[in-house]
């Protein structure tokens, strides 16, 4: 995988609908990649609004999207992708747990020709891997895709922080080592959806996903670069204000920080 990194100084001007904050020659490297991953905090409407933007930017030919299963990618037809409302019902979107699809609709509207795909991991799915493993679950392939590799030490304790935390340190540590586990077959499921998209469609391929998943030190490129070495790959990651978020990126952007409650409060 030939990494592009791109020098640009973001601003939360970004945000706000500025695609002119782009140089000719970031937008010349967003255009030569064959997969550009588009991070997010789920529930930051800016960060859509600047996935939207580059999205429409690049026409891709596919878009990846963490938050559909396959069944939900299937259902997309052009009637329903031209109206929010109806694709939200053919999604069941309301049930799914994921916020408001207002801020992830832009994104499908920007790019109205891109082939849709779902790589979202089930529960189901999640309980056998805790159960029988990840090669059980994601299949011949997963030493191809790097899951059969051990992580570094150092990494893995690192990882196990960041799953404490995102649980409001609720969780049990011996928890911590499985949940880990199931965050590196997210990535794996989302790098093997990129690459069948990039082999049926020919790409561009955008993966719209959370930051964690996008990032190049331990997320999704590093299963691309295991599988497709020859596939060329941008990581962009979304902060808010004087938050980056964490992680190596190729690219990172800001934007203000939206009104939300605290998430832990349900725990105190």
């Amino acid at each position: 995988m030939s990494v592009l990194v791109l020098v640009f100084q973001a601003s939360s001007a970004w945000a706000s609908g500025a695609i002119e904050h782009f140089s000719q020659p970031d937008i010349t490297a967003l255009k030569s990649a064959d997969i550009v991953l588009l991070g997010e905090r789920h529930d930051n409407p800016a960060h859509h609004e600047a996935q939207a933007q580059i999205v429409e930017l690049l026409t891709p030919s596919a878009i990846v999207f963490e938050m559909l299963t396959k069944r939900q990618a299937s259902v997309v037809t052009d009637e329903n992708r031209a109206s929010e409302n109806d694709l939200e019902k053919a999604f069941d979107w309301n049930n799914s747990g994921w916020p408001d699809f207002a801020m992830y609709y832009p994104i499908f509207a920007a790019a109205p020709q891109a082939k849709i795909y779902g790589a979202q991991l089930d529960r189901s799915a999640s309980k056998a891997a805790l159960k029988d493993g990840v090669e059980a679950v994601f299949g011949e392939e997963a030493e191809a895709f790097g899951l059969t590799k051990p992580l570094p030490e150092d990494q893995q304790g690192a990882r196990e922080r960041l799953q404490a935390v995102a649980h409001c340190n609720k969780l049990p540590e011996d928890v911590l080592p499985r949940m880990v586990m199931v965050q590196r077959l997210r990535d794996a499921y989302l790098a093997q959806a990129s690459l069948q998209a990039l082999t049926e469609t020919g790409g561009p391929v955008v993966v719209i996903t959370g930051n964690g998943h996008v990032r190049s030190d331990w997320g999704i490129p590093v299963n691309l670069l295991a599988a497709a070495p020859e596939v060329s790959v941008i990581a962009v990651g979304q902060g808010e204000e004087e938050s980056p978020p964490v992680g190596v990126f190729d690219l990172t952007l800001t934007a203000p920080v939206p009104e939300r409650e605290d998430p832990c409060a349900a725990f105190n």
